[in-house]
């Protein structure tokens, strides 16, 4: 464990503040291969409380897990052109195994449409058979060429689900339907609050009817695509051969919808809620929700705050707990090292409190500190009060680093100057979204599904009249 002090500020440099948390929490070290990392327990604990709530989540809705190999056919990918076209740069392909020169390449899974589609066609021939759900917690591998821990590495961990359905209106609505789960699951596990909305045909998944997106605010301004939901209407099925037969014995090719998120999630409750002396984690996927520091000075006192602290630990039943006894170090040291992972609340116990019957609590957000009686204690108050705290900060930020636009002089001072999410009216025409990407490298983030009165409003880019509102924002 590395000093607290070796973290960068954010105000001095936020890139490395970034860098720093994840190295000094000891969640993640860097891999032999460039841009692999490798996840370290405290780490991989949060995915996993990530992956227990969500996956929860998941089967609630009827949906199962399945498990589909790493190895794709090339031939699959090229299937879909658009799909090919769009994940080509990025794929890692092995041409040479067992030996010898492989007669078709493979491709490391990028994603897992092609290979598990191609199962689909098999297994799927009548109405009966839909809908069809499965979803897979895996890796993928994309190559990537800036990385940085979490955010974007050249190997991650997610989930995706897939569906397949009869119909257009089906898949609409469970596209959205999972769009939606997304959003909420962001907002009250995670506390970060999303803009939602369709993704521009520019920034779409490649060979998707459609996609839409979870769009998170970071500290630094830029926006971080948080979960997505496509409509891949019958792109996939026809080249595939996913077909079923309707009720009335028509072969019909079936309607696809995928969905997911992955371990970028971390970077992104780092990025919200982070602050100088570290991590401040959401309760629910905390590794240890509350840590007990002992504090003493010989022997008698730590029999009497140690013999207390059990009765403490009682009311502290059903949640993750860890009672910090080491003696090698002093109670100001863990205090730092329970900082800096992000611990949302610490009780100290000593002597005093354990005369009084009382407990010292300390909040990770502005370590406000409180001491209270045990006995009017309560856990999921707290948590939840800290929860609360959590999302109103979050979205305070956000409100505060949203700006209206109706030129496009005011959309290059929010992007360069201002920082933060910049809605305004746009044509639609992806000519004006690559002229802002190449002026300011600031992309089109989500169209809302809430949109504002549009009528007599011009483009900011090109002055003709514009279609939509679309938030504009740099990005992860």
């Amino acid at each position: 464990m590395k000093s607290p002090e070796k973290i960068t500020k954010q105000s001095e440099n936020f890139s490395k503040w970034y860098t720093d948390v994840v190295r000094v929490a000891d969640l993640v070290d860097y891999g032999p291969v460039k841009g692999t990392m490798i996840i370290k327990p405290y780490g991989y604990a949060i995915w996993e409380n990530i992956q227990a709530i969500f996956d929860k989540r998941i089967k609630s809705k009827g949906i199962a897990n399945g498990y589909f190999p790493i190895f794709i056919p090339e031939g699959f990918l090229k299937k879909e052109k658009e799909h090919v076209k769009g994940f080509s740069p990025e794929l890692a392909v092995v041409t040479y195994a067992g030996g010898e020169k492989l007669t078709e390449k493979v491709v490391v899974r990028p994603t897992s449409e092609t290979i598990m589609y191609d199962a689909f066609s098999k297994w799927i021939s009548s109405y009966r058979d839909l809908p069809y759900h499965v979803n897979q917690w895996c890796n993928v591998v994309r190559w990537e060429k800036k990385t940085k821990p979490f955010i974007r590495t050249t190997e991650f961990l997610w989930q995706e689900g897939h569906s397949v359905l009869a119909t257009e209106k089906e898949t609409d609505e469970l596209a959205l339907g999972r769009l939606e789960e997304y959003r909420k699951f962001f907002e009250e596990i995670l506390c970060i609050p999303m803009y939602v909305g369709k993704k521009s045909e520019k920034e779409k998944f490649a060979g998707a009817l459609y996609s839409t997106s979870c769009e998170a605010l970071l500290k630094d301004g830029k926006a971080l695509q948080s979960a997505t939901s496509h409509n891949l209407g019958q792109n996939f099925s026809k080249p595939f051969g996913i077909q079923f037969e309707d009720e009335r014995g028509k072969r019909e090719f079936a309607w696809q919808s995928s969905w997911g998120m992955s371990t970028r999630t971390i970077g992104g409750v780092i990025l919200t809620h982070g602050d100088d002396k570290g991590l401040v984690l959401p309760p629910d996927i905390a590794p240890v929700q509350i840590v007990i520091v002992p504090i003493y000075k010989d022997a008698a006192d730590k029999k009497q705050v140690l013999e207390y602290i059990e009765k403490v630990k009682d009311k502290t039943k059903g949640i993750r707990v860890k009672v910090d006894d080491r003696d090698q170090y002093s109670p100001g040291w863990k205090f730092n090292e329970w900082e800096v992972k992000g611990v949302p609340l610490r009780i100290e116990v000593g002597p005093k409190e354990a005369k009084e019957k009382k407990i010292t609590l300390v909040s990770r957000i502005g370590r406000e500190k409180a001491n209270i009686l045990l006995a009017g204690f309560n856990t999921d108050k707290e948590l939840e009060k800290f929860k609360k705290s959590l999302l109103e900060m979050a979205k305070k930020f956000v409100s505060e680093n949203t700006f209206e636009v109706s030129s496009y002089e005011d959309l290059k001072k929010v992007i360069e100057v201002k920082k933060g999410f910049a809605l305004a009216p746009w044509c639609e025409d992806s000519k004006c979204e690559q002229k802002v990407k190449d002026e300011t490298t600031a992309t089109t983030r989500v169209i809302p599904f809430d949109q504002k009165d549009i009528k007599g409003k011009k483009c900011i880019v090109c002055g003709k009249e514009a279609k939509v509102w679309v938030y504009f924002a740099k990005a992860y």
